[in-house]
Parts: structure tokens; sequence; C-alpha cells
């Protein structure tokens, strides 16, 4: 069973690439993408200038919604493999499957494709965010692949706790929420310095971005999502456990001060977002932020220091 969830693996990872490589497709050629070679003419010939994000009409949005459609059942299909490359894992180590940093990669990315997926077929206008998380799954996974493999086995003794489904289901839920509202928070920044008349590097990726509000409202509601639940997790739970197993609710580990300071970082963000006086792309940039940090506390704090939460 273990071989089997491998073997998933790396179909789960082909799967999201291929949708990858289909989102960069419509990316490229949807309806806000290249202008019509007859549009162009006719406005150049009128002495008009043509706007960068003018929606494409002919045979070329006609592909680029078709590679969409196709995407998304690329991305279906991964999602699928995802989950059965999760489940077998589990079944091979006869627990959940949350035990090591490898596990935690796959389940906290499994919710972000997820709730991506519920988002999608929600609201199929931002579909073209798509692409991004894509990219973002097929790198993270393979991170795990690569770099924090760890051959099946039984927990340590310390995770031999009924705070194990407590803690690190809403850590593992709210980090995959959190994965997921990095997307439209980035793109955000980016439309609306495309918007704003900046033509540089990424920003010429906001060309083909939709409108900036519904990202930035999006961002917002992921956010908010997912904060309580980190809360609960981090601060809550997290300190419960760590009495009953190390005989204090805090000790300063690496990995509760990088918790800690990921969630300081989240509620500041959720606080500059309600005040009306703070702009909109200040409180974003403080969301992005915290992605950053939880990056920190995933790869940085498991890789390159030593502590209670080692076995992580």
């Amino acid at each position: 069973m273990a071989e089997l969830s491998n073997q998933l693996m790396a179909l789960t990872v082909l799967a999201y690439l291929a949708a990858m490589v289909c989102y960069a497709g419509e990316y490229a050629f949807g309806k806000r993408s290249h202008i019509g070679r007859a549009a162009n003419r006719q406005l150049v010939g009128a002495g008009a200038s043509v706007p960068d994000d003018v929606p494409v009409a002919g045979p070329e949005a006609g592909k680029g919604e078709l590679v969409g459609r196709v995407a998304v059942v690329l991305n279906l299909i991964g999602l699928a493999l995802h989950l059965a490359t999760t489940a077998t894992r589990g079944i091979a180590a006869e627990r959940m499957p949350w035990g090591n940093m490898y596990e935690y990669i796959l389940s906290a990315t499994l919710v972000g494709a997820a709730v991506w997926t519920g988002v999608l077929l929600r609201k199929p206008a931002v579909r073209h965010l798509g692409l991004f998380v894509s990219l973002i799954l097929v790198v993270l996974l393979g991170a795990a692949a690569l770099v924090a493999y760890t051959p099946v086995g039984p927990l340590v003794p310390a995770l031999n706790s009924y705070w194990f489904v407590f803690h690190v289901s809403t850590i593992i839920i709210s980090s995959g929420i959190f994965l997921l509202g990095a997307v439209p928070a980035a793109m955000f920044l980016i439309k609306d310095g495309w918007d704003a008349g900046k033509r540089g590097f990424p920003y010429t990726l906001g060309r083909r971005v939709g409108d900036a509000g519904s990202l930035e409202r999006l961002t917002f509601r992921l956010h908010a999502f997912a904060f309580p639940l980190f809360t609960f997790g981090a601060l809550i739970a997290g300190p419960l456990w760590a009495e009953a197993s190390w005989g204090r609710y805090w000790g300063w580990d690496p990995k509760e001060v990088w918790a800690f300071i990921s969630w300081i970082v989240y509620a500041a963000y959720l606080h500059a977002r309600a005040t009306p006086s703070v702009k909109r792309t200040t409180a974003t940039w403080i969301a992005i932020i915290g992605f950053v940090t939880m990056l920190m506390n995933l790869f940085g704090v498991n890789l390159f220091f030593e502590g209670l939460h080692s076995y992580a």
C-alpha cells in the first residue's frame, strides 16, 4: 500500500502539471489575452490605441476556453489522485497521515486543492488563478517527494495522543486555506500595480487578470475563514497538548515561536483589512508576509532548527 501511495503521488504531480500547462494556455489565449489581429488592424487603422486588456474575439478565444475546460478536468483528476495518495498513505501507516513533514505537506496541499476546486466550481470567473494554484501545488508536492519524503512508519511516542487529531487537523486545514489565499493576494497586488500603470515584471501578468476588487475580496474571505481555525490549532489545542505531553503550555520552541509569529502577522492583516484608513494593498502585503512565515515554519524550522517538534 505504501508503494501504491508513492506511485499515486507521481501521478498526482503529473496531473497537476498537465493542468498547469492547460491553465497557462488559457491564460495566454483566453478571453482577456491576445487581441485578435483583425481588431488590431481596425483600431490602428482608425488611429486609435489598443488597450492591453481588451477581450479576445475570434478563434483564439474559443481555443483558450476549450483549453481552460480541459485544465479544470485535469485539476479534478489531480485532486482525486491526491486524495487517493493521502488515503493509501494513511492505510499503509494504519493512522492519520499527519505524522511527519512529508505527510503534512501532502495533507495541507490536499486541503488547498480541495478548497480551490470548490472556489473554482462556484466562481468560474477566477479560473485564470488555476495557473498559479497548480504551480504552487506542483512545487510543494515536488519538494515533499524530493526533500521531505519519509518511509511509512509508526508515530513517535510524543504524538500518541488524542490531541493529535484536534491540533494537527486544524493546523493542516488552516494552512491549506492560507496557501490558497496567498494566490489571489499576490495576483491582486500585481493587477493593482498594472492598473496603476506599472509595466515591468511581474506587473505585466496583470494584463490578463480579472477585476482587482474580486481578487482582494476572495483573499479576505479565505483568510477570515482560516484564521479562527489556526488560532484554535496553534494557540489553544497546541498548548493544551504541550502541557499534557511536556508539562508546560508554552516553551518558546522554534516551531511554537514561528507559529506565534504567523498568528501575529495574520491577525495584523485582518486588523488592517478592517481599518478604513489602511490601504487594501498594504493589508494584502501583510497577508503575503504571513504566508512567508508559514513557509519558514514548514521548511526553515523543520530543516534547520532542532527542538521538541523536530519529529515534524
